[in-house]
């Protein structure tokens, strides 16, 4: 069962990277035009905004998968010099913290995104543009990190419990550059 909630998560995780992985293209070839543009003395203008709106879009999404790839920073001192069992403690702490850390993020960028629903907020730049319209997407990628850490953490501790620390440790492990996952 937890091989098989970390592989569709995996697999999920995927298609997102791959959509993220597309706007960001995009985002690209639209500010490379505006720059030609100017050189022509035009522009689309908003190029700046546009972008910003992008990457906290794709980095709130991004985050789930970067979990899944072992992507995320750790200082691992202590838990390199633990046995196996040791490694676990360290690792399913480290996923609970992460888990409970994104999920006040996510439960407080609610209020953001529901104040701006309510009172019609648009941003103070020449765009205007509706706000709801950028956080919307912004707030559904921490619930996205939020729900794949939580399950991340699940599967995990039930390898550990199962005594699988070689699987839970590819799954949820910190590794030094010399190392390489299983």
């Amino acid at each position: 069962m937890a091989q098989s909630i970390l592989s569709l998560l995996r697999r999920l995780n995927r298609w997102v990277a791959m959509v993220i992985g597309l706007v960001l293209f995009l985002c690209a070839v639209f500010v490379l035009l505006d720059i030609g543009l100017r050189k022509l003395g035009a522009s689309f203008g908003g190029t700046d905004e546009i972008s910003g709106y992008v990457m906290a879009i794709v980095t709130s999404w991004g985050m789930g998968f970067a979990l899944l790839e072992l992507a995320h920073v750790r200082i691992d001192i202590i838990r390199s010099r633990a046995g196996s069992l040791g490694r676990a403690i360290f690792d399913l702490f480290s996923m609970v913290v992460l888990s409970g850390t994104v999920s006040v993020i996510a439960v407080k960028c609610w209020p953001v995104l529901d104040r701006s629903i309510s009172n019609l907020s648009r941003a103070n730049t020449p765009l205007e543009t509706p706000l709801w319209l950028v956080q919307g997407p912004w707030f559904a990628g921490w619930v996205w990190f939020a729900t794949v850490s939580w399950l991340t953490f699940v599967a995990a501790l039930l390898m550990v419990l199962r005594g699988e620390f070689q699987q839970a440790e590819a799954a949820i492990g910190a590794f030094g550059e010399e190392e390489a996952v299983l």
